[in-house]
C-alpha cells in the first residue's frame, strides 16, 4: 500500500459541517469528509457551523461559521472569509478549515468573522469535480457590477477566452444561488474586508479603490495585482462597494500548504488587518 503524506492531496476527505447543530448540517459533514483528505468529519462537526438558509443549485446548504463579538471588547473591524469558490480549487477549502481551528483556540474578539469555507459545495463534491457550480457558471464571474449589465461579462468571456466553459459568467448577473448568497451576506453583514482563497497562482491581489495598502507578501505569497474581470468578486467588492478584496492565491489546487505556511498565512493575514482595518 502507498502511504499518503498527510498534507498532499486532498483527494477524499475534505471538510464537513456539525452534527450537533442540526439534521441539516450533519449530512453536509459526511459528504465533505467522504470527498477530501485533509479535513476529517469530527474536525468539521466539532465546528458546529450553521446553514445560511441559502442552497446551492443542488439543494446543498450554503455553511457559515461565526466568530462574534466578546463582551469584553469592542472588535476593531468585520472579516467576511469565503473558500471553494471554485470547486476544483480544493486546497483553498481544506485551508480555511484549518484557520477556523486556529480561531476555534485563539478567538480574542479582535475581529467579527464570519467564515464560509465552501461556497460551491456542487462543483467540489461531485464525483470529477469543476471549477463551475451545477449550471456551469463561474461564480467568480457572476457577480453584479456595473459593467456587467450592459453585457460585458459576457462579451469578455466569447471575445478574451474564446467561450471557454470553466469561465462561462452565466446568463446574467447573480443569476445562481450561490452568488446571490453572498451578494446578500455582503450587504447585511457590511464587512470592512473580503478575503477570498483559490488556487493555483500562488500570488496575494488586491481589489480597492485606493490600492496603496496591498500587502506586499502574506506568508508564502507576494503581491501581484492581476486587475478586475466584469462579474468578478473583486470587482463587485472591491472597485463597485469599496470594500477591500484580499485574494490569497496558493501555489496547488490540490495540495496543502506545510502546517508552518498554513500557521504563517493566518499570521501575516491577521497582521495586515490589524494594521489596515
Amino acid at each position: 500500500m502507498t502511504k499518503r503524506h498527510p498534507g498532499i492531496l486532498l483527494g477524499f476527505t475534505l471538510f464537513c459541517c456539525v452534527a450537533s447543530a442540526s439534521d441539516t448540517t450533519d449530512p453536509v459533514c459526511q459528504k465533505i469528509s467522504n470527498k477530501l483528505a485533509s479535513v476529517g468529519y469530527e474536525e468539521c462537526a466539532d465546528l458546529e457551523m450553521k446553514p445560511t438558509g441559502h442552497s446551492s443549485v443542488d439543494g446543498m446548504p450554503l455553511m457559515i461559521k461565526e466568530y462574534p463579538p466578546l463582551e469584553q471588547r469592542k472588535p476593531q473591524g468585520r472579516i467576511l472569509l469565503v473558500g471553494g469558490t471554485h470547486g476544483d480549487e480544493l486546497a483553498a477549502i481544506s485551508i480555511v478549515f484549518k484557520w477556523m481551528h486556529i480561531l476555534e483556540k485563539h478567538h480574542s474578539g479582535l475581529f467579527h468573522w464570519r467564515i464560509n469555507p465552501l461556497m460551491n459545495p456542487d462543483g467540489a463534491l461531485r464525483p470529477r469535480h469543476q471549477r463551475t457550480n451545477a449550471n456551469g457558471v463561474d461564480l467568480n464571474r457572476n457577480f453584479s457590477t456595473p459593467d456587467s449589465h450592459n453585457g460585458a461579462a459576457l462579451r469578455y468571456w466569447k471575445v478574451k477566452t474564446y467561450e471557454n466553459a470553466r469561465r462561462y459568467p452565466g446568463p446574467y448577473p447573480l443569476s445562481e444561488p450561490e452568488t446571490n448568497w453572498l451578494h446578500q451576506e455582503i450587504d447585511q453583514f457590511k464587512p470592512d474586508v473580503v478575503v477570498a482563497v483559490h488556487a493555483p497562482y500562488s500570488l496575494v491581489d488586491y481589489d480597492a479603490p485606493d490600492r496603496k495598502n496591498a500587502p506586499r507578501r502574506i506568508g508564502h505569497l507576494y503581491k501581484n495585482l492581476m486587475g478586475t474581470y466584469p462579474g468578478s468578486l473583486g470587482n463587485y467588492a472591491g472597485i463597485h462597494l469599496g470594500v477591500p478584496v484580499i485574494t490569497l492565491e496558493l501555489p496547488h489546487a490540490g495540495i496543502m500548504p506545510t502546517r508552518k505556511q498554513i500557521s504563517r498565512l493566518w499570521t501575516d493575514l491577521v497582521r495586515w488587518l490589524i494594521r489596515n482595518v
